[in-house]
């Protein structure tokens, strides 16, 4: 049996306010100029600016995933059931071990505990889930327009889902491999708990884009995930012109493969490298990455759509995360189409460590703070000067040091 122990958190602070007497001045003029001292029960603050504590139990573990700032509550495994989480928008859809699907809504206690993400579930995570005995109000349902807007091989069309229960997300379990970026001024969790990313890119409309790929290379880094880069609509453009391009992250250990969803090119090998392992597939919207997973597993139907005539490009087709399990073993997640991708919490001094090929050059600097952007004597800008690092690539860390997320 595991050990328990008793935790403090920090809840969110209540969006509501109380009311205030505000008849400041016409006290004052019913009382004159005798009494002007405070009254002695006038508050300084509204008391639902306060902070919001509270105890809960918690398992401890060991795990080196869990942050220690962000507890989670223990379960009663003998009323609770594993899953995962398959898509999730207004209602969870999570797929328990024994293969059962679940509406769920989010215990009330975990949406309140204070963090940083936007959502305390996202596609991918592991949970503990309590079964309702009878409907409850708290899981919101799907309604006609949700079925509407899903692609054909969506979740929400999968008859599983017309038996499913409703159920209680109790627990999040640590994530590991994680892909996130940051949105609104918060982390936003795009996909947990996969092995590899999959950074497919145009090669025509929308135009190739390598700084946002160095982006995604470092979010992968961060991440815990094992990045490939793929090159679609290889069929519309001269590949030829690109082989300085794929050389550079061959030197980086990064494979790259050339694919056509129209023509089937590069197709079987994409999905040697898919098969049995847990994938994120992320991209700008219109890069094709949906019609590339219907040439993989043509049954999935997802739907697509043509990139603009007048900006081009692409069109938000796939609106949220949704995992698909693959018919040779092992899952993908296709993620929404981006348009920027900024990196979460990560400061300036940070970014050099996520361009392997700085490090043997950043010792040789004349300063040991140098953050090879204006200094004199900086060995990564003669190495750049030199040829000895891709100008392209330290263009791209100028961008990331000054935080601009294009």
């Amino acid at each position: 049996m595991s050990k328990k122990k008793k935790v403090r958190v920090e809840l969110r602070k209540n969006l509501s306010k109380p009311a205030r007497d505000k008849r400041w001045t016409q006290e004052f003029q019913d009382h004159g100029f005798e009494d002007e001292s405070t009254h002695a029960g006038e508050r300084v603050r509204a008391k639902g600016a306060l902070s919001r504590k509270r105890t809960i139990i918690q398992e401890e573990t060991n795990e080196a995933s869990m942050k220690s700032d962000e507890p989670m509550p223990a379960v009663d495994t003998s009323v609770c059931l594993p899953g995962r989480v398959l898509w999730t928008h207004k209602v969870a859809i999570v797929e328990t071990d024994d293969g059962r699907l679940f509406r769920c809504a989010i215990r009330r206690l975990l949406k309140s505990i204070v963090r940083d993400e936007r959502s305390i579930v996202t596609c991918g995570d592991r949970v503990w889930i309590r079964p309702e005995q009878k409907a409850s109000a708290a899981t919101p349902e799907i309604t006609a327009a949700d079925r509407a807007d899903a692609s054909p091989c969506s979740v929400l069309r999968d008859p599983r889902l017309a038996q499913a229960g409703e159920a209680m997300i109790e627990r999040v379990e640590p994530r590991h491999g994680i892909l996130t970026r940051a949105s609104r001024k918060r982390e936003q969790v795009l996909v947990a708990n996969v092995d590899q990313l999959v950074i497919v890119m145009s090669l025509f409309e929308p135009d190739l884009k390598p700084h946002l790929i160095d982006r995604y290379l470092a979010c992968a880094q961060r991440g815990g995930l094992q990045p490939i880069v793929c090159l679609n609509k290889a069929d519309l453009a001269n590949c030829e012109a690109f082989i300085p391009l794929i050389g550079g992250y061959a030197q980086l250990g990064v494979p790259v493969i050339f694919t056509s969803a129209r023509t089937g090119m590069g197709v079987d090998r994409l999905r040697e490298s898919l098969t049995g392992r847990a994938t994120a597939f992320s991209g700008q919207s219109g890069v094709g990455k949906s019609s590339l997973l219907n040439a993989l597993q043509p049954e999935l139907g997802l739907s697509v759509r043509e990139v603009s005539d007048v900006n081009q490009k692409g069109r938000h087709t796939t609106t949220t995360a949704e995992l698909i399990h693959l018919n040779g073993g092992g899952w993908v997640v296709d993620t929404p189409g981006v348009r920027q991708f900024e990196l979460w919490d990560i400061i300036p001094e940070e970014v050099e460590g996520f361009f392997v090929e700085f490090r043997p050059f950043v010792p040789l600097c004349a300063f040991p703070d140098c953050t090879h952007t204006h200094e004199e004597r900086c060995a990564v800008k003669r190495a750049v000067s030199r040829r000895q690092i891709s100008p392209r690539r330290y263009h791209s860390y100028l961008g990331m040091f000054a935080s601009d997320p294009k």
